[in-house]
């Protein structure tokens, strides 16, 4: 029997943010030849981090960089484990961070999408501002959703 995916907020410092940022190397910074610093690493302890989690895997995580003024979020650093890409496990984790949102007072979320991840976003009803822009070396697109 399969155990029940969890989604969850994780606690900066703990062993599955940890793990979190292994997925996000490989998925998101290994493919470009990029890794992580140690200081943009220190800087995501006044992000949110939510991820889904299977038994003690972290299989999906995204960030929020909050806006407390503005009442936004910026999401930043999605990713799903490529074994689970498809599955809809992206699609429940950004509806459970949606949910984050409202209930912690946020009622807009921005984010820069890669080209190819573009559909994803829109199906879950992001629009696209402005034009493409290279972040990273590769084509990106603001994006935003209002709560």
């Amino acid at each position: 029997m399969m155990k029940a995916i969890q989604y969850s907020c994780l606690d900066f410092g703990s062993e599955l943010q940890i793990k979190s940022i292994e997925l996000r190397r490989q998925v998101l910074r290994i493919p470009l030849g990029l890794d992580f610093t140690q200081d943009e690493l220190d800087k995501e302890i006044d992000q949110v981090h939510i991820a889904a989690i299977d038994g003690n895997n972290i299989i999906a995580v995204l960030l929020f960089v909050l806006d407390v003024t503005e009442q936004k979020v910026k999401m930043r650093q999605v990713a799903v484990d490529p074994k689970y890409q498809g599955s809809g496990i992206g699609k429940q984790l950004v509806e459970f961070s949606e949910q984050w949102c409202k209930l912690n007072g946020f009622n807009k979320i921005e984010l820069h999408a890669r080209a190819n991840v573009l559909p994803f976003y829109e199906k879950m009803n992001y629009e696209v501002v402005g034009n493409t822009f290279l972040e990273v070396g590769i084509p990106h697109f603001k994006m935003i959703k209002n709560l």
